[in-house]
């Protein structure tokens, strides 16, 4: 795995976005990955990539995506490129959007146990 924590830039930038997480990731984080079985990490460097959580054990990537992920083609081009650079290097990218915290969050957080359980 290639992991760029020299890059001053991105360590200071995955500080900043620890610091203030969106109400989204919030929730995911301190109601249910916080305590979760499976070790998750908020704004991790992978590459040179800030991913919104990752465990390394199994390999999962946990995207929130916002309405700009849905409705502009260059974010949508580049989100794919982005889960194919980190499913080669095996990690399994999980996109929830926001809507789905907000009102299937029971859903969000069976579906990412269910993946973590089956690639342990």
């Amino acid at each position: 795995m290639i992991i760029n924590n020299s890059n001053k830039q991105l360590r200071s930038r995955a500080q900043e976005l620890r610091k203030n997480m969106t109400k989204e990731e919030r929730h995911l984080w301190y109601d249910f990955l916080k305590n979760c079985p499976y070790n998750f990490k908020r704004q991790k460097i992978i590459g040179s990539f800030i991913v919104d959580f990752c465990c390394d054990n199994p390999k999962i990537v946990i995207e929130l995506d916002g309405d700009q992920h849905y409705n502009n083609t260059e974010c949508l081009i580049k989100d794919s490129k982005r889960d194919e650079i980190l499913s080669k290097l095996g990690y399994r990218v999980l996109r929830f959007s926001n809507y789905e915290i907000q009102h299937n969050f029971t859903g969000v957080c069976d579906e990412v146990f269910a993946v973590a359980e089956k690639f342990r």
